[in-house]
């Protein structure tokens, strides 16, 4: 196929078809070397939990309304915090302390090394002397072989001697003094090379950390998060996921419990200050009625009394929202950051739910700050929502505040006209109604306060998760990597990829004849091509017999028959054809065509001439001499035979003598060898008397053949060619390029070569075109399919 053409695919699939066995060997050792890959490569399995984010029941407050305005925080950025709280660095470090997984135990393979993985599996504890932040610190490994129950042999490195200590012995190390004691499953492991790796903790954390896929469900507004991790032990990824569940949980119990305390302290302290206030109200009234002699105020103002008890109760009930109001006003403005603030409930329900909810934010960003700083994305995006929550509350409180100072006023203008009648009592009675009002007041406050300490206790015993376990976490139980059927179907592409890439490369960057056809699509067929000959092994015959069945002799005989019908039509009667053999370089096999073409018609009874026309490199005599079959007639040396050159240098010399009669594989041809290298060749050539002897040997000759010299390096072939019928070009199959045959090709068109044919050299069997695939040659050698060559 020519360089400059598009790719031929049908021919190269054929080429693909016929090195079939390459394919096959290719794709076999590429599964060989899959199949090594995945006998030694560490499978990795996977685990899958699935949990669930509570919502809360006291949820609802005053800024629910904005939720579907994205003002403040969504179902979705709550999902979007749990994720980021679950994936907390600290998480994973309390992980690996609670599970050790800073510590590995390998038992040393001839390829791999299997590692043991869960406490009571290890064959022996460590027990290490030094602080817990040297050994979370710390890398280092060591080897442990097991000698018996009470004996091991231990070093730091694998290339060194071992030293033996007693289970229970001190061992001197770089990370201080470590102490082994044997367990239960040590006898498992006797006599076995086993590796002991400690790595820092923060490193592995980290690790598993970025291997741990934390994910909210597609669906939106969903409260499901999945949690994955993949490592090559199956039950270890299980744990980590359960164990992350869990400290998250205990994570979101804690939080609940601190607020709850919070709340718990703040009331405390009001209820002592409180029942101090109450004491002294209650002995005021005491000393008073003891020291007035008063037992019953009597009837007579029970109207008044009734009416102003009303008023005074509803007045108590306000001014005790209004203290509470206060407080809680006060410890808010009084608050620079954020801090959590008690829910000590007023009848206001929103602001009680607010505040809730304040704390809850407030717990998840001291979460978020244990390993983060203030300029998390995350923790910005709190600190808005706490400050917007902060506003809302000191605007409501301020509200709340406004209104009960309203209504204390309102109610105190109602009280004191009810006063006003009553003060006409006695003073006794006005003293004790003051006395018993301040009570009253003192006493309801002092009772909302303990059951709220109640509550607050309440609620901190029953602090529950923030999530359910939907799945617990499950191992996948097969491997999901390496993927085996991914692999195998790989290397198979690749087995058969490898080699088509080699042989579309070497067709593309091919710029060589290769056979008949790939000659004719280069020429574009402005010139034909008479034959293609099979290349010749070195001991097989160079010139063919009568009989011979070949590939060779086939192709010899296809080529004679071709030259008979081209010569018919140029060739006058009375007279025999010129045929001029001749290439673009030396080594294309010019002379072997010659050579075998005067054969192939001197077996049909032919008189048949061969000239070595190629005086300054002539091939023809050491042809000749050098071939093993019988060959009679080349008798003298090259210098003491008259040839070619001594004609045409010579006027005396006659054609007669020139000419050598042999007798080859019962074939009998006259030849005319070159003859000395003469200084002035072309000159020789440009004489008249190689017409003459061209003229004369074709008059009584059937057949004259003239092996000529290659076409580019000189200019004797176009002085030879004025005389001949037809010009045979020979092209040597992986030898002569493409682009050469643009010269010859020119030549024609130019009319400075006769009747141009070409012929093909040296074709390899697996190229041969339809004669070879057809099986035309009878003594064709079939050649074992492990023979690729």
């Amino acid at each position: 196929m020519s360089s400059t053409s598009e790719l031929n695919l049908k021919a190269l699939l054929d080429i693909c078809l016929r090195n079939w066995k390459w394919f096959l060997i290719s794709i076999i050792i590429s599964i060989s070397l899959s199949t090594v890959y995945l006998r030694y490569t560490i499978p990795e399995y996977s685990a899958t939990a699935k949990i669930q984010i509570l919502e809360e029941s006291n949820q609802a407050s005053e800024l629910s309304v904005l939720d579907d305005l994205d003002i403040f925080s969504s179902g979705k950025a709550k999902i979007e915090d749990e994720t980021e709280l679950l994936a907390a660095r600290d998480n994973f470090i309390n992980i690996t302390k609670n599970l050790d997984l800073n510590i590995q135990f390998f038992v040393l393979g001839n390829i791999k090394n299997t590692e043991i993985y869960r406490k009571e599996k290890i064959p022996f504890s460590i027990n290490f002397l030094s602080n817990d932040s040297i050994i979370n610190n710390a890398r280092f490994n060591f080897f442990v072989k097991a000698y018996s129950d009470t004996s091991f042999g231990y070093k730091e490195k694998e290339d060194e001697p071992e030293k033996k200590y007693d289970f229970g012995d001190k061992i001197k190390s770089d990370i201080g003094d470590i102490i082994l004691t044997p367990n239960k499953t040590l006898s498992s492991y006797k006599d076995k090379q086993m590796q002991v790796v400690i790595k820092p903790l923060h490193f592995v954390a980290d690790s598993y950390r970025k291997r741990t896929r934390i994910n909210a469900n597609d669906k939106k507004l969903s409260n499901i998060i999945n949690i994955s991790l993949t490592d090559p032990i199956e039950q270890r990824a299980v744990d980590i996921i359960n164990e992350l569940i869990g400290i998250n949980n205990i994570n979101a119990v804690t939080d609940k419990k601190a607020i709850a305390d919070r709340t718990t302290k703040f009331i405390n302290d009001r209820i002592t200050e409180i029942y101090s206030n109450l004491s002294s109200v209650d002995d005021t009234a005491e000393n008073f009625k003891s020291s007035r002699g008063i037992a019953d105020l009597g009837s007579q103002s029970n109207v008044n009394f009734n009416l102003s008890a009303s008023s005074e109760q509803e007045l108590q009930n306000i001014n005790i929202q209004l203290s509470i109001a206060n407080s809680m006003k006060d410890l808010i403005n009084g608050q620079d950051g954020y801090d959590i603030i008690p829910e000590v409930g007023l009848s206001d329900q929103s602001i009680s739910n607010s505040a809730q909810r304040y704390n809850e934010l407030v717990a998840q960003r001291n979460r978020l700050l244990e390993s983060s700083n203030e300029k998390n994305p995350v923790i910005v995006n709190l600190d808005q929502q706490l400050q917007g929550l902060k506003r809302g509350m000191q605007s409501s409180l301020n509200n709340v505040s406004n209104n009960l100072n309203l209504q204390v006023n309102s109610l105190s203008k109602q009280l004191s006209q009810i006063n006003s009648r009553i003060y006409a009592a006695p003073s006794n009675e006005r003293a004790l109604r003051d006395i018993t009002r301040k009570q009253q007041t003192t006493e309801s406050l002092y009772l909302y306060l303990l059951q709220k300490r109640e509550e607050s206790q309440i609620t901190f015993a029953s602090a529950s998760p923030k999530s359910k376990v939907i799945d617990s976490a499950y191992g996948s139980n097969f491997p999901v990597s390496p993927k085996k059927k991914a692999i195998f179907l790989a290397s198979i592409i690749l087995g058969a990829l490898v080699p088509f890439s080699l042989i579309y490369v070497k067709d593309l960057l091919d710029n060589k004849v290769h056979n008949k056809l790939g000659l004719e699509k280069t020429i574009l067929n402005k010139a034909p091509v008479l034959a293609e000959l099979p290349k010749i092994g070195k001991k097989e015959p160079k010139l063919i017999s009568g009989v011979d069945r070949s590939v060779l002799g086939e192709s010899l005989r296809i080529l004679r028959t071709n030259l008979d019908y081209i010569l018919k039509k140029s060739v006058k009667p009375n007279r025999g054809g010129v045929i001029l053999v001749t290439s673009s370089v030396p080594g294309e096999g010019k002379t072997f065509i010659s050579s075998n073409l005067a054969m192939v018609f001197a077996s049909t009874k032919r008189k048949v001439l061969l000239i070595g026309a190629d005086i300054r490199n002539p091939k023809l005599y050491d042809f000749y001499s050098g071939l093993s079959e019988n060959v009679n007639g080349v008798n003298k040396r090259r210098k003491d035979l008259t040839g070619l050159t001594e004609y045409l240098h010579n006027d005396k010399v006659e054609i007669e003598e020139i000419i050598v009669p042999i007798h080859v594989n019962d074939n009998d041809v006259d030849v005319i060898f070159s003859g000395q290298i003469p200084p002035n060749p072309a000159e020789l050539l440009m004489s008249n008397r190689l017409k003459e002897l061209i003229e004369h040997c074709s008059s009584i000759y059937d057949c004259v053949i003239i092996d000529s010299a290659p076409l580019l390096p000189v200019t004797d072939t176009l002085l030879i060619n004025a005389y001949a019928d037809q010009t045979v070009y020979v092209t040597k199959a992986g030898v002569t390029e493409e682009k050469v045959l643009e010269y010859p090709i020119k030549l024609k068109e130019e009319k400075k070569l006769k009747n141009l044919s070409f012929v093909v050299n040296g074709v390899k069997d697996a190229n041969l075109g339809y004669g070879g695939q057809y099986g035309y040659g009878y003594g064709k050698t079939v050649k074992k399919w492990w023979n690729f060559s």
